[in-house]
């Protein structure tokens, strides 16, 4: 853990006891979520067991767009108000989302395989997927360059600002273009049937949401402590470098 000053603002450690609570509740949705969707929750009629896998996918696909759409606000945001709260919780909203996108496309792999026949197919949806998943690993990318940090945080906004055209690209790909990926289940006519599937994948949506609230409220006091020790590194170079300066002319107006 990063040791923080008493003179620091915001988060002085990685966790708290909120923090805490909110990791203790996604490992209870967790197990909840394993009981019913392997368990209980009963074979598909078309898909057959395969279909357990809908109870990790779709909840991880709608953790990555909320991620990337947190991204956005943050990215807003900090051009805003050019708050590095905003820029930082962009870049760990960011994080998250890329994490649970190649998860998303892991999961799909593995269902396109017993429905499909292959793991992968050149289908709208995938495709797409697939592009938002590079889009996403360009912005944390620029995040890191070697460039003056206001800079390299105004360019990473507004790529993280555009790229949420993708993500709408999508989800409406099944809409748009005809493809081997089945349309939306969910809407105003959801096509889960029966209570067990349906209550499987609410715990998958439930637990998903909240481990991924967890893993962000920690990245986040990650990137706030990272950054708090930068600006006490900078502060601590400019003293020195204004006392070799005084102590310079100190020295030239003596002699």
């Amino acid at each position: 853990m990063i040791e923080a000053t008493q003179t620091q603002t915001g988060p002085v450690g990685t966790g708290s006891s909120g923090s805490r609570r909110l990791g203790g509740l996604a490992i209870v949705a967790l197990a909840i979520l394993l009981v019913f969707g392997l368990v209980i929750s009963p074979p598909d009629v078309v898909q057959g067991e395969s279909v357990r896998l809908f109870y990790l996918h779709v909840p991880v696909i709608l953790v990555a767009y909320t991620g990337f759409f947190f991204t956005m606000v943050g990215s807003i945001m900090y051009l805003k108000t050019n708050s590095v709260f905003w820029d930082l919780l962009a870049g760990a909203a960011g994080e998250i989302a890329v994490l649970f996108c190649a998860f998303g496309l892991f999961t799909g792999a593995m269902w396109g395989k017993p429905t499909w026949g292959v793991y992968w197919q050149w289908d709208a949806r995938l495709t797409s997927t697939t592009v938002m998943f590079v889009m996403y690993i360009g912005y944390l990318a620029v995040r890191h360059l070697e460039l003056p940090p206001e800079v390299r945080r105004r360019r990473a906004a507004v790529l993280g600002i555009v790229s949420i055209l993708n993500v709408i690209v999508v989800h409406y790909s099944v809409t748009w273009w005809r493809g081997m990926h089945q349309g939306r289940t969910l809407g105003l006519d959801p096509q889960i049937e029966g209570a067990s599937m349906m209550f499987s994948f609410f715990m998958g949506s439930v637990a998903f949401f909240l481990t991924a609230g967890w893993l962000l409220l920690h990245r986040f006091r990650v990137s706030w402590l990272v950054h708090q020790v930068d600006q006490e590194g900078l502060a601590l170079a400019i003293t020195e470098r204004r006392a070799e300066g005084e102590g310079e002319g100190l020295a030239g107006s003596v002699s």
